[in-house]
């Protein structure tokens, strides 16, 4: 018999080695590595896995088939899968512990067992009598809603293959394993082969699955980087504890648009789908603040329009701080840098606060001008005309660089009754908007402040 060969792997990103190390070179985290035995590929290890052999054809005689689409019964989850779910497809889903994952798919589950036929719902980390639980807190009581509680995936695919689901959802694909690998559930190589399995079973059956993946202290998903570029779609579940707010945002997606999100409102009864964000949003702001504005921000295919406030104050320490919620830090930097060197408006001395109100988060660029003017009304004290939006990417030269689908976001504005919209000069070109809202276009940083302080 050929003897074992072991190896030592990092359990945040993947890297091997034949001996342990203190720090990993590839992710820089310090007591990450795992013995693990390397798997043996054997003939009887693959066989019946791939696909049925086929010739190759030309892509001019492929006939295109419209492939129809299980709605969730959840509009918000709908868009962001791209319009339903795509039958073979694998999706995978990621978030904080307690933001609601299980309580999705279980919500989720429910209404595709009344429309489509067998759903099961594999846990891996509750009994069936604790998922009856929340089934019956979130009003599940579907009789084609199957629960199994399974860690071992030879016995899953036993059950998949009796069963014949319509939907599989395994909670989560850190808590299975399989038997033939020697090696902890959640490691690296068992995340892997088991994605691997589930990913031809989906395929081969066209049977739609969910994976819930856990994430690391930075916010990814826990185990090889691999794992997303395996499965189909990749959505993370976002939210601050303390708001009542969930956002569904997603990643990668074969079968639809990425960067598109879906909002939640948290209730005792489960996540009910909100239908205008924007309105929310700013529903609770507070009248002539200085340092508020209305940003406006593409999310996908929909306009999103959001609070942002700053707090611009003396500092007590020697070194200033520049801390920021829902936006990124170093573009608060960037921001004030260009604020300093090009305006003259030197903040360098005090603290700055920004945050995204909400709980979102905020990754486009087109709320650089909004929030740069947030600051500068902070630091002078001079509210913001509450009924203008701002709208713009600032560049590191102090101009005003354009955005896309700028009507779409301006049309969403004076739908909620906004009267003015400060946006990108350049962006006034092929601009045809018939509503009734005051448009003024600014071309630098300059030309921005004069039009609001």
């Amino acid at each position: 018999m050929a003897r074992e060969k072991r190896k030592f792997v990092c359990q945040e990103c993947g890297y091997t080695t034949p001996k342990t190390l203190g720090r990993c070179p590839g992710c820089k985290s310090w007591q990450s590595f795992a013995e693990e035995v390397e798997a043996l590929i054997t003939p009887e290890r693959h066989r019946g896995i791939g696909q049925v052999s086929r010739e190759p054809e030309p892509i001019s005689q492929v006939k295109a088939s419209d492939v129809e689409r299980h709605l969730t019964g959840m509009l918000e989850f709908d868009r962001v899968l791209g319009g339903g779910i795509v039958p073979g497809s694998v999706v995978l889903i990621g978030g904080d512990p307690g933001i609601g994952k299980s309580t999705l798919l279980l919500q989720a589950s429910d209404a595709l067992s009344r429309n489509y036929g067998e759903v099961l719902y594999v846990s891996g980390e509750e009994s069936v009598s604790q998922t009856k639980l929340r089934a019956t807190r979130l009003g599940v009581r579907s009789d084609t809603l199957y629960v199994l509680c399974e860690n071992n995936l030879e016995q899953i695919e036993k059950h998949i293959e009796a069963r014949k689901p319509k939907v599989v959802i395994i909670d989560s694909i850190q808590a299975v394993y399989l038997s033939s690998i020697q090696s902890a559930p959640g490691s690296v190589t068992q995340v892997r082969e088991c994605t691997g399995h589930l990913l031809i079973c989906a395929k081969n059956r066209n049977i739609p699955i969910f994976l819930v993946g856990h994430v690391t202290k930075e916010g990814t998903i826990a185990g090889p980087r691999i794992l997303e570029h395996m499965v189909d779609t990749v959505l993370y579940f976002e939210g601050e504890r303390h708001h009542i707010y969930r956002v569904l945002r997603s990643i990668k997606n074969r079968f639809g648009s990425t960067n598109e999100i879906g909002i939640f409102e948290m209730q005792n009864t489960g996540l009910v789908d909100v239908m205008n964000p924007s309105e929310i949003f700013l529903n609770d702001r507070e009248e002539q603040v200085s340092g508020s504005v209305i940003v406006s921000s593409m999310e996908g295919t929909r306009p999103l329009l959001m609070e942002v406030q700053a707090l611009v104050v003396p500092t007590n320490y020697s070194n200033p701080r520049n801390t920021a919620t829902g936006v990124d830090r170093q573009r608060i930097a960037l921001l004030i840098a260009v604020l300093n060197k090009r305006v003259g408006i030197d903040v360098g001395d005090a603290d700055v606060f920004v945050n995204i109100t909400g709980g979102l988060r905020v990754d486009e660029p087109g709320i650089d001008l909004g929030v740069l003017m947030a600051i500068s009304s902070s630091h002078r004290d001079i509210p913001v005309d509450r009924q203008t939006v701002i709208i713009g990417e600032v560049g590191l030269g102090g101009e005003i660089r354009p955005v896309t689908h700028v009507d779409r976001r301006i049309q969403e504005a004076a739908k909620l009754g906004f009267k003015r919209a400060i946006f990108p000069e350049y962006n006034r070109k092929g601009l045809d908007i018939d509503i009734d809202i005051e448009l003024v276009g600014v071309s630098d940083v300059y030309d921005s402040l004069g039009a609001l302080l």
